[in-house]
């Protein structure tokens, strides 16, 4: 393939062959003429080869490619490089199935360039960058190191939309770390900072998705959390970002179920913009909200095994999970004993499948909750169940007897004022 034809549009990265990426590597690698119009193709090239590599999953190749374009960069304007390398790290890092340990050297090692050329700004862009690689690798520690340095430095430089995605990484780590309270310091310092420009609607969704995730778990206030979820779901499904607005999704039924209110489950899944959104993950968020409806920890421990990917590799999810199983155990208990004044532990723990001795202090810890009315015969393996008794009106109706009263001493009041 001549240089001639390399100079033609760079084909779409669907219908590059192994003969155009030859070519296409020779071109990026030849000598860079003067010409406005060299310049311009050799940044397509650079960008549809990455495009075609990281489709490819050839992350050493796409990383090599970066570091062979260096001198190429150096030699282009700062705001055309910046947008180039920004570009090709973000394709190599988006590489589902690379190592991480790559990502994280490739970041530094161009964070390194950038501080040897003197470019601040890429520099700064490829440290935040590398905070949110931290955050989702689980290297959280890292992720707060660096974010409260690179936070540091752009507050002396004014740089906010730099500053709004340092803060709001930077709460994400806290919270992974428990660290609860610097989370939400965080936080509020990255929507203080976001109130006083424009900022475009994919971060304004996030930033509301890390909200709803901190009154969820913080609070357990999952009233406001479901409203900042929903924001957070328009917010990403109107820019087209379908795996944030399905997490969204997600966290919304979570929250449902949580509040109990199982069959705005299956109204929210009707929803006109949740149809389109179909997955095993919000199967699973269905699934577990028909076992709470039903209070079966059998129907429960069945969804439970089903997802259990589902369930157990989203972090928020995981965490509010332990609560749940709880919470289904006592629904499940409650439904068994309900029909019985005695019954003996033994076929509870049978019926649920579980140990006796676990039935036995769950029950024992529920009963001292008053989640119902009853009482432990360990002697003889039995649960005395007791009725509640009925609503006391005493109160009440004394109220309305005053009130009578004093209507009534009123209006002889009137009648013996007008007698005089």
């Amino acid at each position: 393939m001549s240089g001639g034809t390399m100079m033609e549009p760079a084909p779409t990265s669907h219908i590059l062959t192994d003969e155009n990426v030859v070519g296409l590597m020779k071109y990026v690698h030849s000598p860079l003429s003067d010409k406005e119009e060299d310049i311009k193709k050799r940044e397509e090239s650079l960008l549809e080869l990455g495009k075609y590599l990281a489709d490819s999953n050839q992350i050493e190749q796409l990383r090599t490619l970066i570091q062979d374009a260096r001198p190429f960069f150096i030699s282009i304007g700062t705001a055309k490089a910046v947008k180039i390398i920004r570009s090709l790290v973000e394709l190599c890092l988006k590489i589902v199935e690379g190592d991480g340990d790559v990502k994280v050297n490739l970041c530094l090692e161009c964070i390194q360039w950038a501080k040897d050329q003197n470019r601040i700004y890429l520099r700064q862009i490829l440290q935040a960058r590398l905070i949110r690689l931290y955050n989702d690798l689980g290297r959280y520690t890292s992720a707060t190191h660096l974010a409260n340095e690179l936070i540091h430095e752009l507050k002396r430089l004014d740089d906010k939309d730099l500053i709004i995605e340092a803060q709001l990484e930077n709460s994400k780590a806290c919270y992974a770390l428990s660290s609860h309270s610097k989370a939400r310091a965080a936080l509020v310092s990255a929507r203080t900072t976001a109130n006083s420009m424009y900022i475009p609607p994919k971060m304004q969704a996030a930033l509301d998705m890390q909200s709803g995730i901190l009154h969820a778990g913080e609070d357990r206030d999952f009233k406001t959390a479901f409203s900042y979820f929903f924001e957070a779901f328009e917010g990403f499904d109107s820019v087209n970002e379908k795996d944030e607005a399905l997490r969204s999704l997600k966290y919304m039924l979570l929250c449902q179920i949580m509040l109990g209110n199982y069959d705005e489950v299956k109204t929210l899944m009707m929803h006109k913009t949740a149809m389109k959104y179909n997955s095993t993950q919000l199967d699973a968020m269905t699934a577990i909200a028909e076992a709470a409806k039903n209070r079966s920890m059998s129907e429960f421990n069945t969804a439970f095994g089903r997802f259990r990917e589902e369930l157990q590799c989203d972090a928020v999810v995981r965490k509010h999970f332990k609560t749940l199983s709880s919470t289904m155990l006592e629904k499940d208990l409650c439904r068994l004993v309900e029909p019985y004044s005695q019954v003996q532990i033994s076929h509870i723990a049978k019926t649920i499948g579980m140990d006796i001795d676990k039935v036995e202090r769950k029950l024992s810890q529920m009963i001292l909750d008053k989640k119902f009315s009853g009482c432990l015969h360990q002697g003889d393996g039995l649960l005395v169940v007791f009725e509640l008794p009925g609503p006391d009106h005493t109160y009440e109706l004394g109220v309305e007897t005053i009130h009578a009263m004093s209507e009534v001493l009123d209006a002889l009041y009137v009648r013996a004022r007008n007698i005089r």
